[in-house]
């Protein structure tokens, strides 16, 4: 016969959602530096540059004045270009890239288009009028070698204080890695381009 009284399931929950408290308490409380933030989205998987968008979305919801460098995206229209253009008070949108250099099949114009972008880029980064910049997909112009990685790194550290900046696209090289505050590396399990279903609007566009 088992003398063991039965266990309060309520009781145990509010045991383990107290201990957790106490530990995010003391991590809130441990976190004083107040600064912009560095965020690198990279890695295979989906979403990157949709983490960078919705961070945007967040900070003109909060009143803060933007920028947004899209580096490689240009040939065909996005619903991000098409939302976050109703916010021009807020907001300076530029599409610089020429498409994907699958598309372009010209690397004389996929550099110029990239420096063009970061001329635009490190405008934004040295202004202290900008409170959040999204350089999407500048990754793949440092892989490539049509921007330097030393520029941009200079340029990061060299931004006003409170000025938040994101850079997404994969294959984020590991001094941008070790740059950054935060590093997120999206991770592909599976995508449906390669089940044969075409790009959908809204998910891919």
């Amino acid at each position: 016969m088992n003398d063991t009284p039965p266990r309060d399931e309520d009781a145990h929950y509010r045991e383990r959602a107290q201990r957790k408290k106490e530990l995010v308490d003391r991590r809130i409380a441990r976190a004083t530096i107040d600064r912009g933030v560095f965020v690198l989205n990279t890695g295979n998987g989906k979403g990157k540059s949709s983490s960078g968008f919705g961070m945007l979305a967040r900070s003109l919801g909060h009143g803060l004045h933007c920028g947004v460098v899209q580096f490689i995206k240009g040939s065909f229209a996005t619903g991000e270009e098409a939302f976050f253009r109703r916010f021009p008070d807020q907001l300076d949108y530029h599409v610089m890239g020429e498409g994907f250099t699958w598309e372009t099949q010209d690397r004389a114009r996929d550099i110029a288009a990239a420096q063009a972008a970061w001329d635009v880029a490190r405008r934004m980064l040295s202004d202290p009028n900008y409170d959040f910049v999204l350089l999407d997909e500048l990754n793949i112009a440092l892989v490539k070698e049509y921007v330097a990685l030393e520029d941009v790194l200079q340029a990061v550290r060299a931004r006003p204080a409170r000025q938040h900046v994101v850079i997404t696209g994969r294959g984020a090289p590991e001094a941008l890695v070790e740059a950054a505050d935060t590093v997120t590396e999206m991770r592909l399990v599976k995508h449906a381009f390669k089940a044969g279903i075409m790009a959908q609007k809204g998910i891919e566009l």
